[in-house]
């Protein structure tokens, strides 16, 4: 198998093959269904799981960096943010071309290919997406329009997956909560995600089975 002792080229193409399903579902998205508004129905739903279409500006879970950093500007946070995703991707691409170099544990290696594929399919939706489509609102995008919906380092991160497991209403007597719905697991995500989260709870959960 090719996650068995990855080398430079194992970890290339196991990478690259992660990166494929990841930009794949994306770009079926993009060019076959317009956003999906808040109201309106999911383009599956199966109850336990909704194929939505949504596009992030910001960090995970919506979070924006000026919500955090308050006295930059759309522009700014959003061109920062993507900044510092090509920054995290060289960082993280040097160690994980370090590792594979190296005697390194291979689970090891296979979470920085987790950790460096989802990073980079999500800097392309960032750099890119804004320039190779044009606007899903209202309408189904097409690519490599004359004018994209963003300039380039301002595109949006397409997500689409959702597993809304269960709902339940607080008690009315916890404070700030008390009678609202909650629903786990309401956030939409894609495989960029899904790859980052998964190496990021290996390496916590695994970590001193790792050598550096």
């Amino acid at each position: 198998m090719i996650i068995k002792k990855l080398d430079i080229k194992k970890g290339f193409i196991f990478v690259l093959i992660l990166l494929f399903f990841d930009q794949l579902l994306k770009f079926y998205i993009k060019l076959n269904f317009p956003l999906t508004l808040y109201g309106q129905p999911a383009i599956i739903d199966l109850g336990f799981f909704k194929l939505l279409f949504i596009e992030n500006e910001g960090m995970a879970m919506g979070a924006r960096l000026n919500n955090i950093f308050p006295f930059l500007s759309d522009y700014s946070a959003k061109l920062s943010l993507t900044m510092f995703r090509l920054i995290a991707v060289v960082g993280i691409g040097y160690w994980l071309i370090s590792a594979l170099k190296n005697n390194k544990s291979n689970l090891f290696k296979i979470t920085l290919c987790l950790i460096f594929a989802g990073a980079l399919g999500n800097i392309i939706d960032s750099v890119f997406y804004g320039q190779w489509f044009s606007s899903s609102y209202g309408q189904v995008a097409t690519f490599l329009p004359e004018t994209g919906y963003a300039p380039i380092f301002f595109g949006n991160v397409v997500d689409m997956l959702q597993f809304p497991i269960l709902t339940w209403v607080w008690p009315q007597w916890l404070p700030f909560i008390g009678g609202q719905s909650f629903t786990f697991f309401e956030y939409v995500f894609n495989f960029a995600d899904a790859y980052i989260s998964t190496g990021v709870l290996i390496l916590i959960f695994f970590n001193k089975r790792f050598s550096y």
